[in-house]
């Protein structure tokens, strides 16, 4: 590939005000307001005083911006180029969005995670968001570390990374054919401890799952999963409480160890990873294992009333290089390594053990945020950066919703190829015969996806929403 003219004859004008840089942006923005959003903000978030009037635009703008990209408060400015001002109304300069954020309080950003949850409820009644979760869906759980820089970001700390920023807590909710959606945040202090708030949270993911159609089949499944760091009575009750089954990576204390010691050596069976996995402790790729369960009762240091039994599904792999035996333990755990899950899930042992480490899938969503909104928190103030996070949440979300509806492989790319492919497209803006009519490029390769997004998103019915 070449250029088609000389250097010298060639130049760059920009002066075309009918042409936008991300029209996908036009059926998102056409589902979301579709869905209620406008007026969810509206009745939803009590914001007051200098700053705060239209927030329901304001909050809307920003969740446009993240959703074509942009990834802090000045990026809010390619909403303000070309046609953009034809196709979209109450768009905000980037000094306004900043300052309104900074009049959140805590109690602000709950009023919108409240909106966020309805949102995602509607968006699966309205969309194939999450197909199958009357029968089975999962929530999975667990937190990252933003890092930030300076001195002037409130919460910031070190935590059990070692790095400076804020904790940010996700829930998300996925079946076994769909991408996964967020469900709740939390913005946490950068020196929290992980499973802090954790319950709370969790309670909330697992009412906003029933109210997007989780659990309403016959025998139907909801299965928490979680990694060691949410080992504990508190998450193992609020699942139970919610009627949710629980897949916990158990911590190797002495209660665990001492059940792993009595398995039965002729209990475990071999299992080969159709995919090897990257082992961080042995810095090796693992691809063979054995895998046994054994009956465990946890929390017994508790009232007898909180213990709590189920079974034990123990993964051991072979050490390549044997290790002196640690106080307490046989000699078979200088041969092996063990994981640990604690799980009340009535599938078969493989299949149960097969289905706790699809957890990892909590993994790809907050890489997705980070390669999105989330690369920044891009105010000093803590109640803003908690309500930019709720933002980003509700821009996954309404991307996942534009791939489904886009169909085919569109369904399950990440978010960066979706606003590759899908959102970041060209147009030329025109009106004719008082109609706005957008004319993408020709032979544009993803022609039939976007086709579909449009025809779904501006034109086909939705059913009602709750």
């Amino acid at each position: 590939m070449r250029l088609s003219h000389a250097r010298s004859a060639i130049s760059v004008r920009f002066d075309d005000p009918n042409l936008v840089s991300c029209v996908g942006l036009v059926p998102i923005m056409a589902l979301a307001a579709r869905c209620g959003l406008t007026t969810l903000l509206t009745s939803g978030l009590t914001l007051a005083g200098a700053g705060t009037a239209n927030a329901a635009a304001k909050i809307t703008a920003l969740i446009g911006g993240m959703v074509a990209g942009a990834d802090s408060i000045t990026d809010m400015d390619l909403l303000r180029h070309g046609g953009m001002g034809r196709v979209f109304d109450d768009v905000r300069a980037p000094s306004t969005l900043g300052t309104f954020l900074r009049r959140f309080t805590f109690g602000h950003v709950r009023q919108l995670d409240s909106v966020a949850a309805r949102l995602l409820a509607r968006l699966a009644a309205a969309t194939p968001l999450l197909p199958g979760a009357e029968q089975i869906v999962f929530v999975d759980i667990d937190d990252t570390v933003r890092q930030t820089y300076g001195y002037a970001k409130q919460g910031a700390g070190r935590g059990y990374t070692g790095v400076k920023g804020l904790n940010a807590l996700l829930a998300v909710l996925s079946t076994p054919t769909c991408a996964p959606v967020i469900a709740a945040t939390r913005l946490r202090k950068g020196s929290t401890n992980s499973a802090r708030g954790a319950a709370k949270l969790l309670a909330d993911a697992l009412a906003t799952a029933r109210r997007a159609g989780a659990g309403t089949a016959r025998h139907a499944m909801t299965l928490v999963r979680a990694d060691s760091a949410y080992y504990g009575y508190d998450i193992i009750n609020t699942c139970r409480r919610a009627g949710a089954r629980f897949s916990v990576t158990a911590r190797l204390t002495k209660t665990v160890t001492r059940a792993i010691t009595r398995i039965d050596e002729t209990a475990w069976t071999a299992i080969r990873y159709p995919n090897a996995i990257w082992d961080d402790d042995e810095q090796r790729w693992v691809s063979d294992a054995e895998v046994a369960e054994v009956v465990f009762t946890a929390f017994t240091g508790r009232r007898r009333r909180e213990h709590v039994t189920a079974r034990l599904i123990v993964r051991r792999v072979r050490r390549l290089n044997p290790r002196t035996v640690a106080a307490g333990q046989t000699e078979a755990f200088a041969v092996y390594r063990y994981h640990a899950v604690f799980t009340d899930s009535g599938e078969p042992m493989l299949t149960a053990e097969a289905t706790h480490r699809d957890h990892a899938i909590i993994e790809q969503v907050i890489a997705e945020l980070k390669n999105g909104p989330l690369a920044h928190l891009p105010s000093g103030s803590f109640a803003a950066n908690s309500a930019w996070l709720v933002c980003a949440a509700i821009s996954h979300n309404l991307t996942r919703a534009a791939g489904v509806l886009a169909g085919g492989r569109h369904a399950r790319e990440r978010t960066a190829t979706l606003r590759t492919r899908l959102i970041a497209t060209p147009a030329r803006v025109a009106h004719s015969a008082h109609r706005q009519v957008l004319h993408l490029p020709r032979d544009w390769p993803w022609e039939p996806g976007l086709d579909e997004l449009f025809r779904r998103a501006l034109h086909d019915p939705l059913p009602a929403a709750s």
